[in-house]
């Protein structure tokens, strides 16, 4: 049984910054791509950043430049650190890491940015 633990979320005035972890425990023999997503009230899921095994990372264009992910496999973690955050970042940001070569979802944390 594998699961991910989110944390780092919370409110935050526009401009600031925060960072988001999420850590994997359970029965881990390899993780590959590891990535962030978040999702707005009636929206779908939107992908945001991704890193992977080799340490290339990729980002959605809303966040390019303003958010960096990073891993540490040591800790089975990913992070996302958000700098410079806007209103419209406002979401429940869900991490995913491809574990054993299969997808596994964080339970999602809340991140508002007030204006």
């Amino acid at each position: 049984q594998v699961q991910l633990v989110e944390s780092g979320g919370g409110l935050v005035q526009a401009g600031g910054s925060l960072r988001l972890s999420c850590t994997a425990s359970g029965s881990i023999f390899r993780i590959n791509a590891m990535g962030w997503y978040r999702q707005t009230p009636g929206n779908q899921r939107d992908w945001v950043a991704t890193i992977r095994s080799d340490g290339r990372t990729d980002y959605a264009d809303t966040v390019k430049g303003r958010f960096t992910i990073s891993r540490d496999d040591a800790k089975n973690t990913v992070y996302l650190q958000m700098n410079s955050l806007k209103p419209e970042d406002t979401a429940v940001y869900y991490c995913n890491q491809e574990i054993n070569w299969y997808d596994y979802w964080g339970q999602g944390t809340q991140v508002t940015v007030s204006s």
